[in-house]
């Protein structure tokens, strides 16, 4: 098995061979969307990097499954700014586009403003270690994006439906040879709002997001991001999913997925 959910393609630097770790839970054959959507915070992070400038939001489209293929990233810069610059990023395979993405960099203030205490976002979640351990995703997989990531819930289980708060950690890089960043490491993590506060039974029912937007008031430190999410669904047949992010100094933003629910076939 790779230590990693992509390999570099050393004849092309914009292609990246996708290992078995991405795998997801609906299909042997398609990728989980937290790598996918990791990779291209990785892509959009190395775009016309500028000094003094981070990414505040991301919001990733996915347009289809994301095949266990050779994954091509393009990025730009679609509206360049003093201040505030939009990225705009696209993952390819050989037959066309699977997922696209925006991404706001904001320039940091420095200094930093002085703002009132009382005004700044403050609270916590029990840490990981509060967790009883490492919770196993129930899969009949051997190998995927549950065998790459860890799991520790505070409360809630994937067996218990409803509301739950999730702390998780990659095993493994998201590229090869490269350190996950912290903006990689939570578009991983926020992609499994979903899964971590499910309130529909999984053998019967399929409730995929079309999308992952991912809004971030402070840079995630440390190698945990932690969910406390919750799951909306409706008979119609649309759902969200939204979870607020910590990491274990506090809070750090949210993420929200579109949800198409509907019954196994």
């Amino acid at each position: 098995m790779s230590d990693a959910f992509y390999l570099p393609d050393d004849n092309d630097p914009q292609r990246f061979i996708s290992t078995e770790l991405t795998r997801g839970p609906w299909s042997p054959d398609a990728q989980h969307a937290g790598p996918p959507s990791a990779l291209l915070g990785h892509a959009i992070e190395r775009c016309e990097p500028r000094a003094g400038f981070q990414v505040g939001r991301v919001a990733v489209e996915i347009l289809g499954p994301i095949p266990l293929e050779p994954l091509t990233v393009r990025t730009r810069v679609a509206r360049a700014g003093r201040s505030v610059e939009l990225i705009e990023a696209t993952l390819s395979t050989d037959r066309g586009p699977v997922m696209q993405a925006n991404a706001w960099r904001f320039k940091r203030a420095d200094p930093e403003l002085q703002l009132p205490e009382h005004i700044l976002p403050t609270g916590a979640r029990p840490g990981p270690e509060h967790a009883p351990g490492a919770t196993p995703f129930p899969s009949d997989q051997p190998v995927g994006f549950h065998t790459g990531i860890e799991y520790r819930f505070v409360t809630g289980s994937f067996v218990d439906a409803g509301p739950a708060i999730c702390w998780i950690r990659l095993k493994y890089p998201i590229v090869a040879d490269t350190d996950p960043s912290p903006l990689e490491r939570t578009l991983a993590a926020a992609d499994s709002g979903n899964g971590v506060s499910s309130v529909l039974d999984w053998a019967g029912y399929l409730f995929i997001n079309t999308d992952l937007t991912v809004t971030l008031h402070r840079q995630p430190a440390g190698e945990w991001v932690c969910l406390d999410a919750a799951t909306y669904p409706q008979p119609h047949g649309i759902g969200l999913a939204e979870s607020a992010l910590f990491d274990e100094k506090g809070p750090l933003g949210r993420s929200t997925q579109t949800l198409f629910l509907t019954t196994r076939q």
